[in-house]
């Protein structure tokens, strides 16, 4: 029988979290998060497929935020009165089969409701588990353990990108969900062995006045409130680059293949690998700091993308650049909302995330329709424009962010 890890505990563990259950807990929030990911560089298959004009596909990847916007609302806050393990098993095997329902229909309809299925159950597993992460660690190695975890998602992100683009290549889009669905299939015998129980130590409460302290803590917490605003500016220029960018290098001049396309994902695995520290900084009370340098390389990164026309090794730049910023924002959030709340992880990261997906489905549609009409220049000055308001809104809210101190 697995061990019951409590949520909280009013003192830390003897010892440093096991480096075994951290490492799955990265692996499978790569995994999971991957499912949401798959569709960006298939855009153009799925549109040709299921004729939808260029456009509009757009809407395909907002299905998704939709999805996990709900799963944020009315799901992710489950982990705070649930058996989060019991909870995840029941998440992933729903999963797979909006996965192999996404593979198999030919109607749009079906589709556009299989997309928001799997972006509910992705994000619902993905930030169940970076919760379970956080609540297992010690309070002094939490930004670390954090980042780390994080890493594995972003890693999955990026990494999703190549895998659709050669899976798309050599049997077509449907394979990619198919395919997965396998995996994750494989991956739930694996939790169902090896996770441990992990039980609420939080007064029971009826469901609706769960979902609804999710809204009081953001009005009460002016830490969520400000780096949930960072993370919609920074999840929006995510999503505002890589919804544009299989437009960019399918077309003339370049007509690369979509496995050529996912490749240029696997550059910005540096950059995350590099920003998984920033949880580190964070627990050494920098995360103010790192925040406000990450914002800038942003900017940074849309100048040399918008070079691309002239060069592929300025978008080579631009995505390492981009990815670093953005992820080092990303974990130096979550570590310092998870230290101004360790009684409410789930709740606490659902809010954060609500942030996040809007972000991103904000971002897809706007890019697409900015590409259709304006071209790449037209989408890197966009990029930039959302770059530089997130910058400025860090450099006035500075002052209203309380200080953090450094955990017990």
């Amino acid at each position: 029988m697995p061990n019951d890890l409590p949520l909280t505990a009013p003192a830390a563990p003897p010892t440093r979290t096991p480096q075994g259950l951290v490492g799955l807990l990265a692996c499978a929030s790569g995994l999971s998060v991957a499912n949401v990911y798959y569709a960006q560089p298939l855009l153009d298959q799925m549109a040709g497929d299921f004729a939808i004009s260029t456009a509009a596909v757009g809407g395909v990847i907002t299905a998704t935020q939709v999805g996990s916007v709900l799963a944020l609302l009315l799901i992710v806050p489950l982990g705070d009165q649930l058996n989060r393990r019991h909870l995840m098993l029941v998440q992933i095997g729903a999963l797979i089969a909006a996965l192999f329902c996404l593979g198999m229909t030919h109607s749009a309809a079906i589709m556009l409701l299989a997309m928001l299925a799997v972006g509910l159950l992705g994000t619902a597993m993905t930030q169940g588990l970076i919760a379970f992460a956080a609540a297992a660690a010690r309070p002094r190695e939490r930004g670390r353990v954090v980042g780390t975890v994080q890493g594995g998602v972003v890693i999955g992100l990026l990494l999703s990108r190549l895998a659709a683009g050669v899976i798309c290549d050599l049997a077509g889009w449907r394979w990619v969900y198919l395919g997965s669905a396998l995996v994750m299939a494989l991956l739930a015998l694996i939790l169902c062995k090896v996770l441990p129980a992990q039980r609420p130590s939080t007064a029971p409460m009826a469901y609706p006045q769960l979902v609804w302290s999710m809204f009081r803590l953001l009005k009460e917490d002016p830490v969520l409130q400000i780096r949930g605003m960072l993370a919609l500016f920074v999840f929006a220029v995510l999503g505002i680059f890589w919804s544009a960018l299989v437009f960019l290098l399918s077309q003339t001049p370049h007509e690369f293949s979509h496995t050529t396309i996912g490749f240029f994902g696997l550059v910005g695995v540096a950059g995350a690998l590099a920003a998984s520290r920033a949880g580190i900084q964070a627990d050494k009370g920098l995360g103010q700091l790192t925040t406000g340098l990450a914002l800038g390389l942003l900017i940074v990164a849309w100048v040399a993308l918008w070079l691309t026309p002239w060069s592929l090794l300025w978008l080579v730049l631009g995505i390492v650049i981009l990815d670093l910023g953005a992820q080092a924002v990303h974990v130096t959030n979550q570590s310092m909302i998870f230290s101004a709340r360790s009684d409410s992880h789930s709740r606490a990261v659902g809010c954060y995330m609500l942030f996040y997906a809007i972000g991103s489905g904000l971002g897809a549609l706007a890019s697409t329709a900015v590409h259709a009409a304006y071209g790449w220049t037209g989408v890197c000055v966009l990029g930039a424009g959302v770059s530089v308001v997130a910058l400025g809104f860090w450099a006035v809210t500075l002052r209203h962010t309380p200080a953090m101190a450094l955990p017990a």
